[in-house]
């Protein structure tokens, strides 16, 4: 059951939203027993189902709306995985203004007049000039982020209107404190203010335009469980991979003790000044621990339930496109994996009779995850080098919405990042060898750790094929652009995911139209 929660617009979020948070002792209690009292079961329900929303800071006045030579009027879309919150001073110095932004440089590494210190003041300056933003990994009463209700903090300063939707209780930390005595190296004291505590953890939309018909919708397919699977013990298997994950990339890869699961969150940001007077965000963040396999039935599930909606929708968010299997390991598994698929057996006859041996998986290997890394699209190869992660993209290109609406495939010089002419470049920016890419680890070795998981897809006005050059580009993606300078900002990055932005304009952009296909 779809469960729609929605604040009247002089009502403030706060004053229904404490009534609905959890006590200390419940989460710790959600931690503890795996079969929950029929009252906190509803209770965590709810906070899993329904939507925080607040629209008080939406006025009377409309909101100023850019324009361009180009474009015309436009709206700007931006979409950040901000890594639960943990640099929130510089991320509310890079929405507060350029002089807040100016105050939080280094002067050593951003001297005045340098390169740097000019793209990075740019592409804050381009994030603040954004309508509606989607962030993924955002935290509100977590210590991680001095138990901030970041959404709220943030849409605040803003002067925006917000929706928040809880994808996970954390309970983490609740273990920690709880098993101080363990030897169990993951379980380290943590003192909590039980207080302050919300544990909560999940996706935001805030906007410049009221939200209305707002909906937190839970997938049904969860692949991967975040509370039984973490409260196992980790395989031998997994506790390597995890320790050459830190030693390799300085990345802590500790158990996450959660309830919930990945969710949509769904919205209507409503002008008179759009299109159809209204378009549809919806906001998501796709399962990292699981296979590309199972992370493309999600997107079906996804695409089946906005297929109904006959506006303009923009689908944004941290979709874990790694073109890897992320699900934690088992010896089992491992041997399944190698031994259980048809390829292998293939590959080993080829291998045999050509000689190829060991040398022709690990140049294919290579081969594959350099072709991959940077571009989830490219075709797939069977044997030779597959891409498990391009069936998400079919997908996406081949849906329909019930009203024949397609998702903008495009990629054309005179509207892309850098003049790139490729799928997607308007909406996603390319280089060279593929997508920007959005994700990097702390210490990526060359192209290894660096991934392309983050995107924004539009369904334009009135375009019914994806590739389409002829057709309509009212509401499109244009200048679809990565903004890796700005994380820069601070030493040890504000987030490892970087923000994208992407424009959309409210009429038909004097642009003039590619002749035909390339």
């Amino acid at each position: 059951m779809i469960v729609l929660f929605c604040l009247p617009a002089q009502m403030p979020a706060n004053d229904i939203a404490g009534a609905r948070l959890l006590t200390y002792s419940e989460i710790a209690d959600l931690y503890s027993h795996r079969s929950l009292p029929p009252t906190l079961e509803l209770r965590l329900n709810s906070i899993l189902s329904e939507p925080f929303v607040n629209n008080s800071t939406s006025r009377p006045i409309k909101p100023v709306i850019a324009s361009s030579s180009l474009l015309g009027p436009y709206i700007r879309v931006a979409q950040w995985n901000i890594q639960r919150g943990l640099e929130f001073g510089a991320l509310k110095a890079i929405f507060d203004s350029e002089a807040s932004t100016e105050a939080v440089l280094d002067p050593a590494k951003f001297p005045l007049g340098s390169a740097a210190r000019i793209e990075l003041l740019e592409q804050a300056a381009m994030l603040r000039s954004s309508d509606v933003i989607v962030l993924n990994e955002v935290d509100w009463g977590l210590k991680r982020s001095d138990y901030r209700n970041i959404p709220e903090e943030l849409a605040a300063l803003l002067g925006w209107n917000y929706a928040f939707g809880v994808e996970f209780v954390e309970l983490s930390p609740v273990q920690r404190s709880l098993n101080r005595s363990s030897a169990d190296p993951t379980s380290v004291s943590e003192e909590v203010d039980v207080e302050r505590y919300k544990g909560l953890h999940g996706t935001a939309i805030l906007s410049k335009f009221p939200l209305e018909n707002v909906r937190l919708i839970p997938f049904k397919n969860q692949v991967y469980d975040w509370f039984e699977s973490e409260k196992k013990a980790v395989s031998l298997i997994e506790k390597g991979k995890r320790k050459l994950v830190g030693q390799v990339f300085l990345e802590k890869a500790l158990k996450e003790v959660r309830r919930g699961g990945r969710t949509m969150l769904i919205a209507e940001i409503v002008d008179p000044r759009f299109p159809a007077g209204r378009a549809t965000v919806v906001a998501t963040h796709l399962e990292s621990r699981t296979s590309p396999r199972k992370r493309k039935v999600q997107l079906n599930e996804l695409l089946e339930t906005i297929k109904p909606i006959n506006t303009p929708v923009i689908v944004a968010g941290d979709m874990n496109t790694s073109t890897t299997d992320m699900t934690p390991t088992t010896i089992e598994r491992e041997l399944r994996k190698r031994f259980g698929k048809p390829e292998y057996w293939i590959k080993t006859g080829i291998n045999q009779v050509l000689g190829f041996g060991m040398l022709h998986d690990a140049v294919s290997a290579t081969l594959t995850f350099g072709r991959n890394h940077s571009d989830p699209t490219v075709r797939h190869v069977p044997f030779l080098m597959p891409n498990e992660e391009r069936g998400f993209f079919s997908l996406l290109k081949s849906f329909r919405f019930a009203d024949g609406g397609a998702f903008d495939f495009r990629g054309e010089a005179s509207r892309s990042r850098g003049g790139r002419e490729n799928t997607l470049a308007n909406s996603n920016e390319r280089d060279g060898k593929g997508f920007v890419t959005t994700f990097r680890l702390p210490r990526p070795v060359k192209f290894i750790g660096r991934f392309k998981l983050d995107w924004i897809f539009v369904k334009p006005v009135h375009l019914f094929d994806p590739s389409d050059y002829k057709g309509s580009y009212l509401f499109a993606p244009h200048f679809g652009r990565t903004l890796g300078a700005v994380n820069s900002l601070v030493p040890d990055r504000i987030s490892d995911h970087a923000p994208l932005i992407v424009d959309l304009p409210l009429s038909e952009p004097s642009i003039e139209k590619r002749s035909s296909k390339k």
